[in-house]
């Protein structure tokens, strides 16, 4: 059988590198975390949102679950996205990321054969907000909450992963869908708005 997939954006509110709450920076007038929410509504039937403010992101029109384990960063968002999931595997993305491309998303689903995480390998690096998870991931990161050990790339090294280059998105943009802004620095590069206005 082939596997199911749900959809989750993680937002986990105030950035401290960033200064505020970057789901609500504007691209052509239009919150990036509603543009996140489009993209995935183009692949799952319901995806949700990750956020302990519930109420703040209640507008958008999609079911909002805080945290399962609080402070526990995006580790933590994980774990929520997988134990909400009605189905075998969560895609799993962030509300900073602009760029997410619906086709992207679905090259990452069609790939997975029975891993733990299959994730996105681009310009040198594994872009775990780009990646679809399995539910058998939740049990290693209880024990890595456990520990204190809080890093994604440690629990990738715990798993059974498949690393997508950029051969397996020929045709799509990759390398844009998997772009985020973490910085100030980011927002003028890509030339995004800093307005910081709440819905």
């Amino acid at each position: 059988m082939k596997p199911t997939f749900s959809g989750a954006i993680l937002a986990g509110g105030m950035s401290r590198r960033m200064g505020f709450n970057k789901a609500f920076i504007k691209l052509d007038g239009i919150p990036i975390i509603e543009r996140a929410g489009r993209a995935m509504a183009a692949v799952f039937s319901s995806p949700v949102i990750i956020a302990n403010d519930t109420t703040l992101y209640s507008h958008l029109g999609l079911p909002v679950y805080p945290d399962v384990i609080k402070d526990a960063g995006s580790l933590g968002g994980i774990y929520t996205a997988l134990y909400h999931s009605k189905e075998e595997y969560a895609f799993v993305t962030a509300c900073d990321m602009p760029w997410l491309d619906a086709g992207c998303i679905r090259r990452v689903l069609e790939n997975v054969e029975g891993e733990d995480c299959v994730i996105p390998l681009i310009s040198g690096r594994l872009h775990p907000m780009h990646a679809a998870w399995s539910k058998n991931c939740m049990k290693e990161i209880e024990t890595m909450i456990d520990e204190g050990n809080l890093r994604i790339n440690d629990l990738l090294g715990r798993l059974r992963i498949k690393k997508l280059g950029e051969e397996s998105f020929k045709g799509l943009p990759i390398v844009k869908s998997v772009e985020n802004v973490n910085t100030k620095d980011d927002l003028e590069r890509t030339g995004l708005d800093d307005e910081r206005q709440k819905p």
